[in-house]
C-alpha cells in the first residue's frame, strides 16, 4: 500500500490542488485507517465515497475488499486514479465516474457513504443522502465524513449556540455522532480550519406529524431565528403548497388558533425536537 503522502504528491505531477473545489487532502494514514474503522467497512459492502482526490482514502476502502463507487468531478485527479487502480477498475472492484455527486445518479447498490468530502457541497450533500435514503428500497446503514468542525457541531447541536434549522432537519432522519477532531496540519494543503469525522445512521423514529410540514416550519422559523415565532410563522412558508392538502389560507387559519399559546412569543432556538413536534401538531389540528 502506497503512502497518502506518496499518493498525494503523484497526483500533484498532475496539477496542484485546487482549493476552489475543496481539495486539502487528508495524508496521515492513522487517520485515513480510523475512518474505515468507525465504518467497520466489510468485504460485502459497496461504499460511495465523494471527492476521492489522490485516492488517499480509495486505498484504504479497497483493503477491506469492498466494492468502491468513487465520483470526483476535476479532470486531473481523473486521469491519476485511472492509472493508480487500473488493476482494481478491470476486475469491478473500484467503479470511478467524472462528475458532480450532487447531480450524478448514484447505484441502488450502496449500503455506506464514507469519504472526506470537499466542505462547500456538506448541506447540499447531507439533503441529497436523504432524498436518497427515501427512495431506496436498500438504504444506506451508516454515513463517515471529514466536515468542517463548525459543520459538525451544528449537526450535532450539543451546545445551544449550535442549535439551528441544519441540526434539527437532520434529526428527523438521522442519529449523528461525533468522533475525532482533524488538525489542518493533517492535510494538504493545510486548511484554514479544524475538521472532525462525523457519523450519521439512519433511524426509523416515528413522528406523530407529517415530517414535511415539521421540517418546513423549523426552515420558516431560522430564516429569521431572532424574531419570535409569532411573527416568522405568521406567514406561511413559501414551498408549503408541496405538502399536499397545504396552502396559504389553510396556514393563516391554522396559526390564527395558536394566537394565544405562550411557545408562539419564543424564539426559534429555545424549542427542543419535541417543542417542534408539539407546535406541528397544534399547527395541523388548528387547519382541520
Amino acid at each position: 500500500m502506497k503512502s497518502a503522502r506518496e499518493l498525494t504528491d503523484r497526483l500533484r505531477a498532475y496539477q496542484p490542488p485546487n482549493t476552489d473545489l475543496g481539495q486539502h487532502f487528508l495524508i496521515d494514514d492513522e487517520m485515513l485507517d480510523r475512518m474505515v474503522t468507525i465504518a467497520e467497512v466489510q468485504e460485502k459492502d459497496h461504499i460511495l465515497e465523494i471527492g476521492p482526490g489522490p485516492g488517499t482514502l480509495t486505498q484504504h476502502l479497497l483493503s477491506t475488499g469492498a466494492t468502491v463507487t468513487a465520483i470526483e468531478i476535476d479532470d486531473a485527479p481523473i486521469l491519476h486514479l485511472d492509472e493508480i487502480f487500473r488493476e482494481e477498475q478491470r476486475s469491478g472492484q473500484l467503479l470511478l465516474h467524472h462528475g458532480d455527486a450532487l447531480s450524478l445518479p448514484w447505484p441502488e447498490t450502496i449500503t455506506k457513504v464514507v469519504a472526506n468530502i470537499p466542505y462547500q457541497i456538506s448541506s447540499p450533500l447531507i439533503e441529497r443522502l436523504t432524498r436518497y435514503q427515501k427512495e431506496q428500497t436498500n438504504s444506506i446503514n451508516q454515513i463517515v465524513l471529514m466536515v468542517q468542525l463548525e459543520f459538525a457541531q451544528r449537526l450535532t447541536m450539543n451546545h445551544p449556540a449550535d442549535v439551528g434549522s441544519l441540526g434539527l432537519t437532520v434529526a428527523l432522519d438521522w442519529d449523528v455522532e461525533e468522533h475525532h477532531l482533524v488538525p489542518p496540519h493533517h492535510f494538504s494543503p493545510q486548511p484554514a480550519v479544524h475538521s472532525q469525522v462525523i457519523e450519521m445512521c439512519p433511524h426509523e423514529r416515528f413522528f406523530p406529524v407529517d415530517k414535511r410540514l415539521l421540517r418546513q416550519m423549523i426552515h420558516h422559523a431560522f430564516d429569521q431565528r431572532r424574531k419570535k415565532i409569532r411573527s416568522t410563522l405568521k406567514k406561511a412558508p413559501r414551498r408549503i403548497s408541496r405538502i399536499k392538502g397545504w396552502h396559504a389560507q389553510r396556514w393563516k387559519e391554522a396559526l390564527q388558533s395558536l394566537h394565544d399559546l405562550e411557545i408562539m412569543d419564543a424564539r426559534p432556538e429555545e424549542l427542543s425536537m419535541d417543542d417542534w413536534i408539539e407546535l406541528a401538531k397544534k399547527v395541523e389540528k388548528g387547519s382541520m
